[in-house]
């Protein structure tokens, strides 16, 4: 008995995780308001795994992964409190059509998605890492969806949409001649 309470609950745990493709827009609009500075918005591919850190949330949508980039960066571009760097990862450039049937075209599409965009691109080890320890501390929204192709992931960190590097360097200056 006390297996199959423990086996519907992780079952519901899961489920809750599944959302529709009009309910991630949703969650986004609801956590937007929330994440500011340092946090993480991933929008994956199916084989990404579940990760473990406590800040990180992972759903899962039956969506579109090229449509969840665009609906991301529109929500983004609507805020004021955040901006985001976007990283993707170095080996989708070299991932061979006879591997990954359809990667070329989605290159493509992805290029235009991104290209007005400030894209870094990193080995994908490197990206994970940096996530990986945001996610320590930090909230990481990840919108898992149905693409079933290698190092497509899209990561947005994000930065305050309202200082940048140059204001916060003025700042500790003028604070270091006091």
């Amino acid at each position: 008995m006390k297996t199959k309470i423990i086996t519907s609950y992780l079952l519901l745990s899961l489920m809750s995780g599944i959302l529709s493709a009009a309910d991630w827009k949703e969650k986004l609009q609801k956590e937007l308001p929330l994440l500011g500075h340092r946090n993480w918005i991933v929008v994956a591919d199916s084989a990404y795994p579940l990760q473990t850190a406590p800040g990180i949330e992972t759903i899962y949508v039956n969506a579109d992964q090229l449509e969840v980039v665009q609906g991301v960066i529109a929500a983004l571009a609507k805020t004021k409190h955040v901006k985001p760097t976007i990283y993707t990862d170095a080996e989708l450039k070299y991932v061979a059509e006879n591997n990954a049937p359809g990667i070329g075209a989605y290159r493509d599409a992805l290029d235009k998605i991104l290209a007005n965009q400030p894209v870094q691109v990193l080995p994908h080890e490197q990206i994970i890492s940096k996530l990986d320890e945001a996610g320590k501390t930090f909230k990481v929204l990840l919108i898992k969806t149905t693409l079933t192709k290698p190092y497509t992931s899209v990561f947005f960190q994000l930065q305050c949409g309202y200082w940048n590097a140059d204001s916060e360097a003025e700042l500790r200056k003028a604070m270091g001649s006091n």
